[in-house]
């Protein structure tokens, strides 16, 4: 691309724009030197990164890329030869650091920037170089300790030497016998030597070496001999230091040599990426948009204002659709230059990579060539006059434009006689549009217009003129020729009427009528323009109004669902708020029920207690013959007694000498009195009512039909004979009924005390019908 067509369409001051976006060096140069692809691809791969990066920036704002340098000088040093300086290195270290930082980054979110991950796939980081110069450089370039343990330990010996010498002259100091000779009480630095500051009358006084004077004369820096030595050994120390830094130097600067590649491609890989962030900030100022990039030579601007003007009168352009040439006429200052070069620079921006600034859905093709004749570019030393620049300008565009060419003309045919000049536009205009060129003139010549007018290919344009505040609105309208206005322009500026009217005597009769049709065209223009307005007007207050009415319809509805649910939940909040009560009601309910079975199951059981009581009574006086017990000495353990309180035979295991005896049944243990034991072979049934237990004892107990007291009696017995059988688990069989009897055997099981636990039956063992209960 020629670089004067760049400069004549101010793309230069778009690019030092674009340039004050990027964040380095790298990226600035290669902003200021960006130029359009002639290639398709190019182009649309120039803008996907330019669009991923606008994303990114919106998207990912704390994205960390900066902190990198250019440092191409370093790498040239390195590559003569050279030892970089600990400052240097450190600017390798942080660009090391950060190309490691940006291929992380998008290696993890690349998938939503694929171009720009594809760039960042090219970086080289180097892990073993940065990590090597972190350990060894500081910011801003200091040689660390750890860079060698030779270096560490030559300064430890340093420390310790600078350390003793200031105790020694901080002696002198707090001395009262010296403090009269010092100048100020004070060690300082004179010439890496520290020296005491002693008043120059006392020089003889103060022992040692002068390093230096005051500006006055008054003052003698003196460096005591008591701590010469040790100054000396610190200078030793001192080179040594800077012998070991040196040798550290050479060997990093050596290691960076090594990737020197490496690094020099992540730099300009880093430079390319500040570039295409700029690109996105730029896009984000100038509001632009992507345009649709076809691979055809054509145009259609939507909305499209100049990038370097702030309240740019957006224009719509098209070529290459309809027509190939658009002849732009109207008044001075009117806007047509600026429409010319609006065109201009967004085609070159386009292919530069950069978003335009117009409208969505705003298309541009691909043009190999761009040729513009703006501006005056006449030269007294070369003699060329207005009219001479341009020609030249135009032989040139004619020499090389072709189909895919975009031409941009300023005032063609200007700057000889009109008649010729205008005659030269239609000829150039002809031979551009037999070439296929797509190409945008203006000029003021009638001429032209009449050129333009019904020619295939040609169509006219002019820059809209408000004749009531004769000044210019810059808007660009396609399909009607534009007048100068000159007559009007000078009436408003003051020109006496019979001036203005001896001036239209001078056109002819042609040239009248043409101008009167223009006129009367663009008050018809205007005319429809403001019924278009009108009814644009109209149209945008009905559906303002309608969106009114949609937004009421919205909330009464909205209002109208909000009651129902609002209704909804307070019917609901009725049902809850009655169900709580009901179910409280009912609780009240079973708990009175529970109050009452309780009632009656304790009744039922003091019943049962009486009744126990009063067979207890009547068996007692049923059984006026006792059998006789044993004496003391009758019986002896392991012998086999019989106990009719149990009606069970048991083994004696003791006899106390209080007359009790220790019996074994079964499982059980008891200790009763020996006058109610009895021989096994004498025991005998005695008269009255005999209460005997079975000798064999079932784990099951039957209740079924038995009355409340009867069953109880029934199942006590049934639980001692069950326990002295060493039975540890028997089922109460009580059925269901009306639950009464048993809930009275869970009552009175509750209170048994050898009742470890007791259960409902499960399935197969009787269900709820059945009470299981496991003995201890």
């Amino acid at each position: 691309m020629d670089e004067r067509v760049l400069q004549r369409l101010e793309f230069d001051l778009v690019r030092e724009k674009l340039a004050a976006q990027t964040t380095s060096l790298i990226g600035r140069e290669l902003a200021m030197s960006l130029t359009p692809a002639g290639d398709v691809d190019a182009v649309r791969h120039r803008l996907v990164l330019t669009a991923e990066a606008r994303d990114l920036l919106r998207l990912e704002p704390g994205f960390d890329h900066g902190g990198w340098h250019d440092i191409r000088p370093e790498l040239r040093r390195l590559a003569q030869g050279g030892i970089l300086e600990a400052a240097q290195l450190n600017r390798v270290a942080a660009n090391l650091a950060v190309t490691r930082r940006v291929k992380t980054f998008f290696a993890k979110r690349g998938s939503a920037y694929p171009a720009l991950k594809q760039l960042a796939d090219n970086l080289r980081p180097v892990p073993e170089l940065e990590e090597q110069l972190g350990r060894c450089i500081r910011t801003p370039g200091e040689i660390l300790d750890d860079a060698s343990p030779l270096l560490a330990q030559t300064r430890r010996r340093l420390e310790r030497l600078k350390s003793d010498i200031r105790e020694a002259l901080d002696r002198f100091l707090r001395s009262p016998a010296w403090q009269k000779y010092l100048q100020d009480p004070i060690v300082t630095i004179r010439e890496g030597r520290y020296v005491l500051p002693v008043k120059i009358e006392y020089r003889d006084k103060v022992k040692g070496l002068v390093h230096d004077q005051s500006a006055s004369g008054a003052t003698l820096f003196i460096e005591p001999f008591a701590v010469v030595e040790k100054g000396n050994e610190v200078r030793r120390l001192e080179a040594a230091e800077r012998q070991e830094i040196e040798r550290i130097l050479a060997k990093l600067s050596a290691a960076v040599a090594a990737a020197g590649e490496d690094v020099s491609a992540s730099t300009e890989i880093l430079g390319r990426l500040d570039l295409i962030l700029a690109q996105g900030r730029y896009s984000v100022v100038l509001d632009a948009v992507p345009p649709v990039i076809v691979p055809f030579p054509r145009l259609e601007l939507k909305r499209a204002r100049h990038p370097l003007i702030d309240k740019a009168v957006p224009i719509d352009v098209e070529l290459g659709k309809s027509f190939d040439t658009l002849v732009v006429t109207g008044p001075n200052t009117g806007g047509k230059t600026v429409a010319l070069k609006t065109v201009g620079l967004c085609v070159l921006m386009a292919q530069s990579g950069l978003e335009v600034p117009a409208a969505e859905g705003t298309t541009i093709g691909v043009f190999k060539n761009i040729f513009a004749d703006i501006g005056d570019e006449q030269s007294v030393v070369e003699n060329l006059s207005t009219f001479s620049s341009h020609l030249r300008n135009v032989i040139e565009i004619l020499s090389n434009a072709g189909e895919n060419s975009l031409v941009l003309l300023d005032e063609l045919g200007a700057g000889t006689d009109p008649r010729e000049g205008a005659a030269l536009g239609c000829a150039v205009l002809e031979e551009l549009g037999r070439r296929g060129a797509k190409t945008l003139a203006s000029t003021h010549s009638g001429e032209l217009k009449e050129f333009a007018v019904g020619r295939s290919r040609v169509e006219n344009a002019s820059v809209d003129f408000d004749p009531e505040t004769l000044s210019p609105t810059y808007r660009l309208i396609t399909g009607q020729p534009g007048r100068s206005n000159a007559f009007e322009i000078a009436r408003g500026l003051g020109l006496p009427e019979q001036l203005v009217v001896r001036a239209r005597e001078y056109l002819t009769l042609e040239e009248l009528h043409l101008r009167d049709m223009l006129g009367e065209v663009e008050q018809v223009r205007r005319r429809a323009e403001a019924e278009a307005a009108l009814a644009a007007r109209l149209k945008e207050e009905a559906e303002r109004l309608k969106a009114e009415y949609d937004a009421k319809v919205s909330e009464i509805l909205q209002k109208k669902d909000r009651v129902l649910a609002e209704a909804r939940e307070d019917a609901a909040a009725a049902v809850r708020k009655a169900r709580r009560e009901a179910e409280e009601i009912i609780k009240e309910l079973r708990e009175k029920i529970q109050e009452e079975n309780r009632r009656q199951q304790e009744l039922a059981l003091q019943k049962a207690r009486e009744r126990l009581s009063l067979l207890g009574e009547r068996f007692r006086h049923s059984s006026p013959v006792p059998a006789a017990g044993v004496a003391k000495g009758e019986v002896a353990a392991g012998e086999t007694v019989f106990l009719p309180r149990f009606g069970q035979e048991g083994t004696v295991m003791a006899v106390s000498e209080e007359g009790t005896v220790s019996v074994q049944i079964g499982a059980f243990r008891v200790d009763v009195p020996l006058a109610t034991v009895q021989p096994a072979a004498k025991r005998r049934p005695t008269g009255g009512v005999q209460v005997t237990a079975s000798r064999t004892v079932c784990p099951t107990l039957d209740l079924r039909g038995q009355r409340v007291e009867e069953a109880l009696i029934n199942l006590e017995r049934h639980l001692d004979a069950a326990l002295l059988a060493g039975f540890h688990r028997v089922d109460i069989i009580h059925g269901y009924g009306t639950g009464a009897l048993g809930a009275a055997v869970k009552e009175y099981l509750r209170g048994y005390p050898r009742v470890q636990s007791f259960r409902a039956g499960g399935q197969g063992e009787g269900g709820a019908g059945v009470t299981v209960v496991e003995l201890v």
